[in-house]
């Protein structure tokens, strides 16, 4: 087979280059309960005081702190209205959790601290003024920046856009994704398997990998290794996506037709990266749209996803923390690495009672095993130039989901 006329980038500089030519797609006005999980383009202000009158923290009576001996009781003050009761010296009123305070009190006694008796109340403990009591503004100022530009809308987020009576806002879109598989040998999961076929386990795993990293998938099944049917494809993709994915169709072989259409109809930025597995993955720009052609291999291409494209989708999405946490681990057995690229081994860390994280491989690593990623938490980072690793040895690893 030919040599490769793509220089072999190292996954930093790959990276840097996907990073360096995405950015934020353009806010949109949504719905403030159709939010959660977007990024605010905008800050929010609050635009009242709240509460907006001071109010009752608990069920009980308003009344002067001041006073001493026996309250007349002389009506109710219930949450929701304003009821027409001024205090005088010597008066209470009953009050319900939330219920403005009424003219002439300053304080709020609870109930359980209290004696009633034929319309007077007496108190069985001591009070002061502003006891139970939520002064205007106290939850929030009017004028206040109450959320930030940046943030993710999460529900605390969304209950408090709601309790400011912001009902709009504006906020970056989830980026639309294309996936397709390309392959004669690839047919979908419900067809029996002819001679020479597999079945398309990539398109669903980078379909669900989109919407974990908070991207809109669009199914675009699969593209037979044709030059016409591919190019179909993908026009249709690019009119109804952000970014395009395919998997497969980018090592040297006759057949590998997505590297030379994007060579030729796009930008080509980079199309072999110095890393284990994904060393052919691809990445350039088709109408100024990010394209990523992901190898064939499932592992090689959720690793590559994980590598290059989960990154690019939280930047689009407005977020700022595109990456996930990487932590030192303590290796629980030995691992063979070759030292030609950066590989990326899957693996299961564990927080041990010291709290120290460990990490043991999940088997054979062959880029083919989709096995080797079913319950791992982590990919332990393999440098490039370093041989093998021994067990007790520490290296870095990324965090894929949450470590016991």
């Amino acid at each position: 087979m030919p040599e490769s006329p793509y220089p072999m980038l190292p996954v930093e500089e790959a990276l840097s280059l996907v990073l360096q030519n995405v950015s934020a797609l353009p806010p949109e006005t949504a719905s403030f309960d159709e939010a959660l999980g977007l990024v605010l383009a905008e800050d929010i202000i609050a635009a009242d005081s709240l509460p907006p009158f001071p109010a009752s923290t608990v069920d009980g009576y308003a009344v002067p702190a001041a006073d001493s001996g026996p309250r007349r009781i002389v009506g109710n003050q219930m949450a929701g209205y304003m009821a027409d009761i001024a205090l005088a010296p010597g008066q209470a009123a009953r009050v319900t959790t939330g219920a403005p305070i009424p003219p002439g009190a300053d304080a709020v006694v609870m109930v359980e601290d209290t004696i009633e008796a034929d319309g007077l109340l007496r108190l069985t403990t001591a009070l002061k003024t502003g006891d139970n009591i939520r002064p205007v503004g106290f939850d929030v100022e009017a004028g206040r920046r109450v959320l930030t530009a940046g943030t993710t809308l999460n529900p605390a987020e969304i209950g408090l856009l709601a309790t400011v009576g912001q009902t709009t806002v504006r906020v970056y879109p989830r980026p639309a994704v294309a996936v397709m598989s390309t392959g004669d040998e690839v047919v979908a999961p419900d067809r029996p398997l002819q001679p020479g076929q597999i079945r398309d386990a990539n398109r669903f795993a980078l379909l669900g990998a989109v919407r974990q990293a908070g991207g809109l998938p669009l199914n675009m099944g699969i593209i037979a290794d044709q030059t016409a049917g591919l190019a179909q494809t993908i026009n249709r993709a690019l009119a109804a996506a952000d970014v395009i994915i395919t998997s497969g169709g980018v090592s040297m072989g006759q057949l590998d037709l997505v590297k030379p259409y994007l060579a030729e109809h796009g930008a080509l930025l980079f199309g072999r990266v110095r890393a284990k597995p994904g060393k052919p993955v691809t990445f350039g720009l088709l109408q100024g749209k990010p394209f990523f052609a992901l190898p064939g291999n499932p592992v090689s291409a959720l690793v590559s996803f994980e590598n290059f494209v989960r990154p690019a989708l939280r930047k689009m999405a407005g977020q700022t923390q595109l990456f996930r946490p990487r932590r030192s681990v303590i290796l629980q057995n030995d691992v063979r690495h070759t030292p030609d690229r950066t590989e990326f081994q899957r693996a299961v860390i564990t927080r041990q009672s010291d709290g120290s994280l460990t990490a043991s491989t999940t088997g054979g690593q062959q880029s083919s095993r989709l096995l080797s990623l079913q319950g791992a938490n982590g990919l332990i980072i393999l440098p490039h130039g370093h041989g093998n690793f021994s067990a007790g040895s520490r290296v870095q690893a990324i965090i894929l989901d949450d470590v016991g």
